[in-house]
């Protein structure tokens, strides 16, 4: 699936189900001036997501998403999405992941800074060498709506992700991968703590400002001696608004192989969110929302006053691959619990085609109360009960 729950994979260890987590390789990581021994766990538990080197390393830029995306959502599918995207380069049989090592914190927040005036860089105490964000300038002349839409924040975070190579025992950098989020609408104020403004930004703009920004990106990279010969690919994704309940999604990509200053024709993702039921899912998919309204209903026949079920579907194109459903109710009782989790367990096996996965997560005040995941092409799901 295209998350697998952290639940279920310990399950599957106290199971004895799992692989044995304990067989894992020493190498040697090089760095700038010095080497040191690394981890490199043995087993994958799923073919979608690469081995991380240990001890896991965090990104000096680690922290400043929560504050430039606007929703858990995103912050997810940004991750998760990007290692998609790397897998179109990086092999993740050959390639192992870490967190991106070069843009350090300062980096990434000057990058993401509009072009300022002389002024302005005075104001903000910064220097011309300084004066390197990649949003448009802002100049501050005439009312402020009209500047805001005329000259929007485009560039909303930069995210690295680094893919190491094993070669006789020792590690080295073998790609990097630049996510960049892109902002769908921009939000503004026409005075500090006012009412917050917004204006959208149309994906044809969105598309056309990420690609140049993306040059830049890449121009910038090359100038770094760590980056001079590593392969790069950037992808530009399209972050959800405030008020979506589903994250957005990568739109394009390209690459530029070891040493290239140049990115390769850019391709196209065709990946998106629905939340079911919604008037958006209905239009697009109609026949995938009529299997999940059937579900719904069957659910809330075993409480005919409940009216809480919600789904996430992740489309591949016009597939659906993977459907997570959050069911949300009272018990009183384990029993109630128990009996509850077995009749929607049915129901998934019942209502849903088996080339998707399936996830359901089912919660009470007092927390998580029961996960059932059906994998594609599988003839049982997994059931849990907390």
């Amino acid at each position: 699936m295209r998350k697998i729950s952290i639940v279920a994979i310990l399950i599957l260890i106290l199971s004895g189900c799992a692989p044995n987590f304990q067989k894992q390789e020493e190498v040697v990581q090089n760095k700038e001036d010095s080497k040191e021994t690394a981890i490199i766990p043995k087993y994958k538990i799923s073919d979608q997501y690469y081995r991380t080197i240990l001890p896991f390393k965090p990104s000096e830029a680690r922290g400043l998403v929560v504050g430039n995306l606007n929703t858990r959502y995103d912050i997810d599918e940004l991750e998760t999405g990007l290692m998609r995207i790397a897998q179109h380069n990086f092999d993740p049989d050959k390639f192992l992941f870490q967190e991106g090592q070069v843009l350090d914190r300062e980096t990434v927040g000057l990058w993401l800074n509009r072009q300022y005036t002389p002024q302005q860089l005075k104001e903000r105490n910064l220097t011309e060498e300084e004066n390197i964000g990649l949003n448009p300038l802002d100049s501050g002349q005439g009312d402020v709506k009209t500047r805001n839409e005329e000259n929007p924040i485009y560039l909303a975070h930069i995210i690295e992700h680094n893919y190491l190579v094993n070669s006789e025992g020792t590690v080295r950098l073998g790609g990097v991968v630049i996510g960049l989020a892109m902002n769908s609408v921009h939000y503004y104020q026409e005075i500090q703590y006012g009412p917050t403004f917004e204006t959208k930004i149309e994906r044809s703009v969105m598309e056309r400002e990420g690609k140049k920004i993306a040059d830049q990106v890449l121009k910038r990279l090359r100038n770094s001696d760590k980056l001079k010969d590593v392969p790069i690919t950037i992808a530009l994704f399209e972050q959800a608004s405030r008020s979506s309940v589903v994250p957005g999604n990568f739109f394009a990509y390209a690459h530029a192989p070891k040493g290239s200053s140049k990115l390769d024709g850019w391709q196209t993702v065709d990946e998106k969110y629905f939340l079911f039921p919604s008037p958006e899912a209905t239009n697009a998919h109609r026949d995938d929302v009529t299997f999940f309204l059937n579900f719904k209903q069957d659910v809330e026949a075993y409480f005919p006053n409940f009216n809480g079920v919600i789904g996430e579907a992740f489309y591949i194109g016009d597939q659906l691959h993977d459907l997570s459903i959050t069911i949300p109710i009272q018990f009183y009782g384990k029993a109630e619990a128990v009996g509850f989790t077995q009749y929607v367990t049915g129901l998934v096996m019942e209502h849903f085609p088996n080339y998707i996965s399936v996830e359901v997560q089912i919660s009470s005040v007092n927390g998580p109360e029961a996960l059932i995941v059906r994998e594609a092409e599988a003839n049982e799901p997994m059931v849990h009960i907390y």
